[in-house]
């Protein structure tokens, strides 16, 4: 009797201890909604439900009417046969509603290989681009005038053997390629040059394809943005020439004449990419392919371009994965110092991947991307970092309001499970999609996001007041990164207006003389960072004790650094 009570007892203390953990994770997850829902987040949903996995998630808008998106995925089933094909997701009411299918109709479907490519015309045409399948290889395109009910039969842009292509349309009425839509991809055989083709009838037929450049090393991830006026660009990355063939610079073509002709830069910033697997993550294959953007705002910042890659080992990222970002102000001729997007501590072991950038109707710059640092090193959340000063500051926000454990897709190609995850807006609304498995199987996820209360969450947590941090790491060699504070209407002196103030970042030796200016310009309150080198070219600095002053207005603090050589 007594073993019984004793047993009934452990039962009963069991169960009480699960229905507190049980309501500790309620308690957790509903704190975690409403926090989010107060800046604006939503709650996460999956667009399609069904039984196939659904990866390489992409998402686009209508050039001239934000209500109509179109989302696409490889999709892959294993029963009752194997099969392949893509995806289409779509909303003609700004996200209130989607319907579609788990596979693109287009004829040949048997020959379908995935790896879609999608952009909707000026016209309103939805247009797609995948791979083939075997005996058949290349790219292929489909288009689509009833939103993704019925689709062409392919149409072979190109029969090599390649890469998945980006695609994207001018929906600039302004333009004179207005409605031209492009694709690029990258060739797999020698020397592994990017390619490009455009279609000038919505996707009937396309252009005999045109090589862009001529590389000393492979290439691999061809994207392209196109700015007002209808300049063209395309990116890449520059790979080393062996396995894993990891991303070792970033390359850069812009085209002012529809595609036809290119100028070409093989190497506009280094890299150090990610291509390979993270075994914290069951070994799952990932890279640091470039992702780019342009502002097309129509603000002061109209043009500038856009690029967020994810790198380890080569400042300002850590010796784990992050989220890096340059900029170019001037068409692409110059290009700003790599900057780290995530905010999280350096080298603090957290991972963050796969990147995807959006600029918004508002010039504001939108990155999303897989992160950890809320969660184990096996699992991932989805993090939004989002900048209204073209990328000078960052204000991050978790916007999956759960976490789930990548994993390879068994059956498939050792350690995939997707590469890209996507990102639009519509209206004052942004639209993420990623995928996930915490359903079981991998499927497009998205979040519907409203900027206008995110911002006005980011004025509420602007600086207060100026600081200047200690360098780190310090003493270095030769880099090293200083942090500071731009805090929200400070006093002004004379001249200064509200929009910015003049902040200068100086650098003096012992003796008091200035030996470099890392800024000199007018900043908007936020947090910062710059990179000193002290070994650039013919600019070397000796070991020993510098200063660092930073100023603007009446605030002035001066903090000491020491090079080690």
């Amino acid at each position: 009797m007594n073993r019984i009570n004793s047993f009934a007892l452990k039962n009963i203390f069991s169960l009480i201890m699960l229905i507190i953990f049980f309501e500790a994770d309620l308690y957790s997850q509903d704190n975690h909604n409403i926090f989010a829902k107060e800046k604006g987040i939503g709650t996460n949903y999956r667009i399609h439900p069904s039984s196939s996995n659904q990866t390489e998630v992409f998402i686009t808008t209508h050039p001239l009417n934000s209500s109509i998106m179109f989302s696409s995925a490889n999709t892959v089933v294993f029963q009752p046969t194997y099969f392949v094909s893509e995806g289409v997701y779509v909303t003609t009411n700004a996200g209130n509603s989607w319907f579609g299918s788990d596979t693109c109709k287009g004829a040949n479907v048997q020959f379908h290989g995935g790896d879609p490519g999608i952009a909707i015309d000026k016209d309103g045409r939805f247009i797609l681009t995948r791979l083939a399948r075997s005996p058949l290889q290349g790219l292929y395109s489909h288009y689509s005038t009833d939103f993704g009910n019925t689709w062409s039969s392919q149409f072979p842009i190109a029969t090599d053997f390649l890469e998945r292509a980006s695609v994207i349309t001018d929906g600039d009425p302004t333009s004179l390629f207005f409605g031209r839509t492009y694709a690029a991809w990258v060739r797999f055989t020698p020397p592994f040059p990017l390619f490009t083709s455009y279609t000038t009838n919505g996707g009937e037929s396309w252009l005999t394809s045109f090589q862009v450049n001529n590389p000393s090393q492979r290439c691999a991830g061809g994207e392209l943005a196109i700015a007002n006026g209808g300049k063209l660009y395309a990116c890449w990355a520059g790979v080393e020439t062996s396995s894993p063939f990891a991303e070792k610079y970033v390359g850069f073509a812009s085209s002012i004449n529809g595609g036809n002709n290119w100028t070409v830069n093989e190497n506009i910033f280094a890299t150090q990419g990610i291509r390979g697997t993270l075994p914290q993550k069951q070994n799952i294959r990932v890279d640091g392919l470039p992702r780019m953007d342009v502002d097309k705002s129509g603000g002061s910042r109209d043009g500038w371009i856009y690029i967020v890659t994810t790198q380890k080992n080569l400042s300002p990222a850590g010796s784990d994965p992050d989220i890096i970002f340059n900029k170019s102000t001037d068409s692409g001729l110059t290009w700003s110092q790599s900057t780290r997007v995530n905010q999280d501590a350096l080298n603090n072991g957290k991972i963050q991947y796969f990147p995807a950038i959006h600029v918004d109707k508002f010039g504001g710059i939108n990155i999303i991307f897989y992160d950890d640092r809320n969660t184990t090193s096996d699992s991932s959340g989805v993090f939004l970092a989002r900048s209204v000063d073209g990328g000078d500051t960052w204000i991050e926000y978790e916007i999956s309001d759960h976490n789930f454990k990548p994993a390879a897709i068994s059956g498939l190609p050792q350690g995939y499970q997707g590469d890209n995850i996507g990102l639009t807006s519509s209206n004052n609304t942004l639209w993420p999609v990623w995928m996930d498995n915490s359903s079981g199987i991998y499927q497009i996820w998205t979040v519907p996001i409203d900027l206008i209360i995110l911002d006005v969450e980011k004025t509420e947590n602007l600086p207060t007041e100026f600081e200047l941090y200690q360098n780190y790491p310090n003493p270095f060699n030769p880099n090293t990164i200083i942090r500071y504070k731009i805090p929200l209407n400070p006093p002004l002196l004379k001249g200064e207006s509200e929009a910015g103030r003049l902040v200068t970042l100086k650098v003096f030796d012992v003796l008091g003389n200035e030996v470099v200016v890392l800024v000199n310009e007018e900043k908007p309150a936020g947090e910062y960072e710059v990179e000193f080198q002290s070994s650039v070219g013919s600019r070397q600095f000796a070991s020993g004790i510098y200063f660092y002053q930073l100023k603007s207005g009446k605030f002035s603090e001066t903090k000491k650094m020491m090079i080690l050589k």
